[in-house]
């Protein structure tokens, strides 16, 4: 059995670790018995990525909650929003195996109630990992009652989703999408099938090792070959997706990388115009246009922390019709409060195709300001960075201070959070500004804090990269 540090392995909303190092098939039986002990679950739905190693984590996984009595369904190769789908559809709690744009020696698993509510450290992944830490020296007694059997999900995953957006009167688009060799070219054809879309793949070829480039359009560079072939084909937009495609990035028709927030405020407005005086839930380093497009089209914006559980959780609370992230995480009152960037592409398909204009133009009204993108900084002391922050701006009478989620500083022309990250010493700084110039001067001025007496260091391997908006 793998080393098991479950303190290395278990993270905030997931577990994810090196194959098998870290996680191997006798960790992963263990994590499926202990699932279904916490939901009490008769029958789990369990699907997998492209990695070589997802296939045998995943029956593993399967074999444990069988072990415990439970059913388990299979659903093989599929998007993490897929296997949100079939929980949602099949009202199971559901796991899927994959560890997202991480390199490919790493796994993990995303596990999720019936109806594709969250499991994370403070609804039931605590809970998950005690249960495993009692059977590491014994392991499980023997197979079990569970029986064990697959279904192919993928046509009505498609289905549902053409479901909830009108497509049929849209103009022909020419639509290239890389799918970085992750689980998007396994389900995009399927989706997109009989749409009338001039569908130019990239890297659609399932290779768990990203042999091109990594499956994590959040870093600017993995969107350059996109941008090339969507100038090259004179394409109306391109769409990026990660490894486990549940995360959608936009290129408009100029090769420009299009911010999640203004993909977030375009959404709404289609949302909200189906859905008058709805709540949308933003997280509070999206962009101010997100909130002022949602009060402008009649509805309520929500600000939240960041992370998909506080997103979840307000959609549930508020009853919300939609919530984005910087991160290019949608969310969908009618996708079981989950996220789903291929609803998200749908959406901006039927957006674009409904009118003449180009995606650049129909997206100018929700580009209103200028953004940093994310910046990470390595620090030895986190509490102490973020006081200093405070204090360079303590002594002026125009500045905010708010403490929702790490350090959020506002003025009239200008905010910037700076929050910790959970499982590294690092810092991360978000900033936007009415202008470049102002933006600029207080990123730089915030980073000077941060990075005082300390050399900023290079990213570690496997940290959140910088996606800047404007590029």
């Amino acid at each position: 059995m793998a080393d098991a540090d479950l303190s290395q392995l278990v993270k905030a909303y997931d577990v994810r670790g090196v194959y098998p190092d870290q996680l191997d098939e006798g960790l992963a039986e263990l994590f499926g018995a202990a699932f279904a002990e916490v939901t009490a679950a008769t029958e789990v739905v369990v699907g997998h990525d492209m990695r070589p190693s997802s296939p045998a984590l995943a029956a593993a996984f399967a074999r444990g909650a069988a072990a415990r009595g439970a059913d388990a369904t299979l659903i093989g190769l599929c998007s993490t929003d897929q296997l949100y789908y079939a929980s949602g559809a099949m009202g199971l709690p559901g796991a899927m195996f994959t560890a997202s744009h991480n390199p490919a020696r790493y796994n993990g698993i995303k596990m999720c109630r019936a109806g594709a509510a969250p499991v994370g450290q403070d609804t039931g992944l605590r809970e998950i990992r005690a249960r495993v830490e009692e059977t590491l020296g014994t392991g499980l007694p023997g197979p079990g009652t569970g029986q064990v059997r697959s279904e192919d999900t993928l046509a009505p995953y498609a289905a549902y989703l053409r479901g909830l957006v009108d497509l049929t009167a849209i103009r022909p688009l020419k639509v290239v999408v890389d799918a970085g060799n992750g689980m998007a070219g396994h389900t995009v054809p399927t989706v997109f099938e009989g749409l009338p879309l001039d569908l130019v793949p990239m890297y659609f070829e399932l290779d768990g090792t990203f042999p091109n480039h990594e499956a994590n359009p959040l870093d600017p560079k993995n969107l350059v070959d996109l941008q090339a072939r969507v100038r090259a084909e004179g394409a109306d937009l391109g769409l990026a997706f990660d490894g486990d495609a549940d995360r959608c990035f936009v290129v408009d028709e100029r090769g420009e990388g299009v911010p999640p927030s203004a993909i977030t405020a375009l959404v709404a407005a289609r949302e909200l115009a189906r859905t008058p005086g709805a709540t949308v839930i933003h997280n509070l380093i999206t962009s101010w246009s997100v909130p002022e497009v949602v009060r402008e089209h009649g509805g309520v914006p929500v600000r939240t922390r960041v992370g998909h559980s506080f997103i979840k959780q307000e959609m549930a609370r508020t009853g919300a019709v939609f919530g984005g992230e910087h991160s290019a995480h949608y969310y969908f009152k009618d996708f079981w409060n989950a996220d789903t960037g291929m609803l998200a592409a749908l959406h901006v398909l039927a957006a674009l195709g409904g009118g003449p204009a180009p995606l650049s133009e129909l997206l100018g009204e929700y580009q209103r300001y200028t953004g940093s993108g994310e910046i990470n900084s390595t620090v030895a002391d986190q509490r102490d960075r973020m006081e200093a922050v405070r204090a360079s701006y303590g002594g002026r009478d125009d500045v905010f201070f708010d403490d929702l989620d790490g350090l959020t500083v506002t003025t009239k022309d200008w905010w910037l959070n700076v929050r910790p990250s959970n499982t590294e010493p690092l810092l991360r700084l978000n900033v936007e500004a009415r202008d470049a110039r102002t933006m600029a001067e207080v990123r730089d001025e915030a980073l000077r804090t941060i990075r005082a007496s300390h050399r900023p260091a290079a990213r570690p391997e496997g940290a959140p990269l910088t996606w800047d908006g404007n590029r």
